[in-house]
C-alpha cells in the first residue's frame, strides 16, 4: 500500500466536503479514492469518515487524525523542493483567484508576461465574486477586496485603486449633475450586489476626514461590475467603477467623472478608494511561487496604485 497518497486522498476529500469533489481536485477517479480510503481505514484499522449516500463527516478517530497529518502532504511539497531545486526558478501548479472585475481588467493582462518569465509555471486564474476555499478549491494565492477578507487567511496589502462615480453625458443632460454625493438620493444609482450576502456594496465617500455612505433613491442592481458599466454608458444612470474599468471611457468621453470639483468648498467630497489585497492560507504557504507572483504583482502595480504608507 502506499500510504502517502491514502494519506493524501483522505486529506483531500476531507477538505473538498466529499469524495467526488476530493477526487477532481486529486485528478482521480471517486472510485480510485474511495479504494485509497478503505484501504487507509483497514491499515488502521479504524473508521475515519462517516458516509452515507447523501453526507459524510470525520468520526472522532477522523477528527483527530485529520489534524494530525493534514499538514504532511504540504510539509513534503516543501521539504523536496528545498533539496531538489534550491536554486531553480518557480515550477509546478499556481492557481489565482481573484474578484472577476479585477482579474478580467488587471490580472489577465499581467499573466501572460508572467508566465513566459516562468515557463515552468502551469497558471490558472479563477474569476469569481463569490466566496473561495483556498483548501478546498487548490487555490495558492488570492486577490481580494476589503469585503472579502477572512480572519484564517495571511494578507498583504497590495494595492489601493480610485474609485469613480460617473455617467453618461447624455444621463446628465436629462437628469443633471449632481453637485455633492448627498444629490444622489435624487438620481437612479447603477449598483453591485454582493453575491456573497445579497447586500449592496455601499458607496463610501471621506470629507474633512469623516466618512460617509451615500444614499440611493432609485436603483438598478447587477452583480457584475462590467454589466453596470454598459448600463452608464447606455444612459441608465450614475454608477461607481474602479479606475481600471473606467479610464478608457472618460478618455473618450463615453462616461464624465462626478464629485472631483475641489473647489466645490464644503460639498466636496473624495470617493473612498478600493483597498485590493493579496492571500495565502497561512504564511507555510509562501512557496517560491507565490512569492514570485506576489513580488511581480507590487513590481507591476506598486507604482500605479500605490499604498498609503
Amino acid at each position: 500500500m502506499d500510504l502517502l497518497n491514502t494519506i493524501r486522498s483522505f486529506i483531500k476529500v476531507v477538505e473538498a466536503g466529499s469524495i467526488a469533489a476530493g477526487a477532481r481536485t486529486l485528478g482521480l477517479s471517486p472510485a480510485a479514492v474511495s479504494q485509497n480510503l478503505a484501504r487507509l481505514e483497514a491499515h488502521l484499522q479504524v473508521r475515519l469518515l462517516a458516509r452515507t449516500t447523501r453526507s459524510m463527516s470525520l468520526t472522532p478517530a477522523g477528527s483527530l487524525y485529520y489534524e494530525r497529518v493534514r499538514q504532511i502532504e504540504h510539509d513534503l511539497a516543501l521539504a523536496e523542493l528545498a533539496v531538489t531545486t534550491p536554486d531553480s526558478e518557480p515550477q509546478g501548479r499556481l492557481c489565482v483567484a481573484s474578484t472577476s472585475a479585477f482579474g478580467r481588467h488587471v490580472l489577465a493582462p499581467l499573466i501572460p508576461a508572467f508566465s513566459a518569465r516562468y515557463p515552468h509555471l502551469s497558471i490558472e486564474l479563477i474569476t469569481t465574486d463569490r466566496r473561495v476555499s483556498h483548501a478546498r478549491e487548490g487555490v495558492d494565492v488570492s486577490l481580494r477586496i476589503s469585503a472579502q477578507l477572512e480572519d484564517n487567511l495571511v494578507a498583504r496589502h497590495l494595492a489601493q485603486i480610485p474609485f469613480v462615480c460617473c455617467a453618461s453625458p447624455g444621463y446628465l443632460a436629462k437628469m443633471g449633475m449632481p453637485p455633492a454625493p448627498e444629490s444622489l438620493r435624487t438620481h437612479r444609482c447603477l449598483v453591485f450586489r454582493y453575491p456573497v450576502d445579497g447586500r449592496y456594496l455601499r458607496w463610501g465617500f471621506i470629507r474633512d476626514g469623516l466618512r460617509f455612505d451615500a444614499e440611493f433613491g432609485q436603483v438598478l442592481v447587477s452583480d457584475d461590475v462590467d454589466a453596470l458599466a454598459q448600463m452608464a454608458l447606455n444612459d441608465g444612470g450614475i454608477t461607481r467603477l474602479a479606475e481600471f474599468i473606467v479610464r478608457p471611457h472618460l478618455q473618450s468621453g463615453a462616461l464624465v467623472a462626478l464629485f472631483e470639483n475641489r473647489d466645490a468648498g464644503q460639498a466636496y467630497a473624495q470617493t473612498e478608494p478600493m483597498d485590493v489585497f493579496v492571500c495565502v492560507a497561512d504564511r507555510s504557504a509562501m512557496t517560491a511561487k507565490v512569492r514570485a507572483f506576489m513580488d511581480y504583482l507590487q513590481e507591476c502595480l506598486g507604482d500605479v496604485w500605490p499604498v498609503p504608507a
